[in-house]
């Protein structure tokens, strides 16, 4: 069964029997622009925007939907968000100078990250970035000092770690103890961490963040740590803390396979909404405003990676290797994370999927592997068939890289039938300008 939960909104089969998305034919698409290759869809892009804005909103109306543009940022992007209304949170000095690129409203930017160099905060100070999330005593100090030498006074957020474990991969996994995120509640260094930032001069303590790991597929972690969050915030009103905005982070999962799906955004937003307006109302509290940092939620289900077939290898009784012309270089997700995905052949959808095959990168490493075990048709073995990948819009061309000295594939932005490169392929001079002999 074709799995269209998890490709993009306007995902079809056209008259060719082949995969079109926006409109455009993938494997036109792929002809074109060669391979391996990365196609964005614009519609659900917005969409997803759309939204998180929508369900958040219409059970708190004071909700910022900010953008987690580590999932995969570039001017194009950014430049969607913004018009969607979103904010962007950055977490690294280059990530700040997109936003700066397309003067996206500087208002509207968090700067997260757990080691911020002293040349990205002096970067945001100068730039009055609405909230830097301080994440580390060292970084409250350099930045209370920073701000005094050029005689600000910047807005942050305090982030936290609750200690809950949100059931996700071990290295995605953030809001427990042993991370290297945040205050942690259990240590006393949160305690310890607001009440410094209430003394510091030139740092206005707005509110308070954290993060529990992603990609999370339950409602009872958010649940669990706003129950446990807000109480201990609570003990801090009469020493000061004017709690005027609150972020449980983002984490929200998306649907890699058609056999695990996740809670519908609505879910997310009624838990998330519910239990801050509740625990508010027990503990005498105004609600703060609500600050969610979807990333992979937005960019995830827009994006399709495609590749072409190239070698093939079978060992019988045991597997069958399809090899194609990308893998960890651009989608280093199953290396790292055991990710699991779905495969298509582009160019032949309406064929029944009767072979068992393992889609083979073409790194110089056993474990590039992108997909293990996965039902296609019978390969052909002449270069024709071309894989399409979905969910592959977060994480990895952000992530991606040049091992074995292999240029990063193009970026392709598709809408009803029109197609705009977002960012051309690497050449092999691009990557040689950077070397000095």
């Amino acid at each position: 069964m074709f799995p269209l939960q998890v490709f993009p909104d306007t995902t079809e089969i056209n008259e060719y029997g082949h995969l079109a998305i926006g409109r455009c034919d993938l494997v036109d698409l792929a002809d074109q622009f060669g391979t391996p290759l990365y196609v964005y869809d614009e519609m659900t892009l917005r969409n997803r925007c759309r939204t998180f804005l929508n369900e958040f909103k219409s059970r708190q109306p004071n909700t910022k939907v900010v953008y987690a543009s580590k999932a995969f940022i570039n001017p194009v992007l950014a430049k969607i968000i913004d018009e969607e209304g979103l904010g962007l949170d950055v977490v690294s000095g280059g990530e700040l100078a997109v936003a700066q690129f397309v003067k996206f409203p500087n208002d509207r930017v968090y700067f997260h990250g757990n080691n911020k160099s002293p040349e990205e905060l002096k970067q945001s100070l100068q730039w009055d970035i609405g909230r830097i999330v301080v994440d580390s005593f060292y970084e409250l100090e350099l930045l209370n000092k920073l701000a005094s030498s050029l005689g600000k006074t910047q807005d942050i957020m305090l982030r936290l770690s609750p200690g809950i474990d949100a059931h996700t991969h071990e290295k995605t996994t953030t809001g427990i103890l042993d991370t290297k995120f945040g205050f942690s509640i259990e240590t006393g260094d949160a305690a310890k961490a607001i009440r410094q930032a209430l003394k510091a001069d030139c740092l206005d303590l707005v509110g308070i963040h954290f993060h529990l790991g992603s990609p999370i597929y339950e409602l009872e972690p958010y649940e669990a740590a706003l129950e446990f969050v807000l109480p201990f915030l609570s003990t801090f009103l009469e020493e000061g803390l004017n709690l005027r905005e609150f972020s449980p982070g983002g984490g929200f999962a998306i649907g890699y396979t058609q056999d695990r799906i996740p809670p519908d955004i609505s879910e997310y937003a009624e838990v998330i909404t519910k239990t801050l307006s509740k625990e508010c109302a027990n503990l005498g509290m105004k609600i703060p405003s609500l600050t969610i940092e979807p990333g992979r939620a937005i960019s995830g289900p827009a994006g399709v990676a495609v590749y072409r077939v190239g070698s093939v290898k079978e060992i019988p009784g045991i597997r069958k290797y399809v090899s194609v012309d990308g893998g960890m270089g651009d989608n280093i997700r199953p290396s790292l994370y055991e990710a699991r995905y779905e495969a298509v052949i582009a160019n032949r959808i309406n064929e029944t999927p009767t072979e068992k095959v393992t889609i083979a990168g073409k790194y110089c490493e056993s474990g590039d592997i992108l997909v293990k075990d996965c039902l296609l048709p019978p390969i052909r073995l002449d270069g024709t068939d071309i894989i399409a990948i979905p969910a592959a819009g977060a994480y990895c061309p952000s992530m991606a890289s040049n091992y074995n000295l292999n240029p990063k594939p193009p970026i392709l932005l598709v809408n009803d039938g029109e197609v705009k490169v977002i960012r051309r392929r690497e050449t092999y001079l691009d990557q040689l300008s950077l070397d000095l002999t």
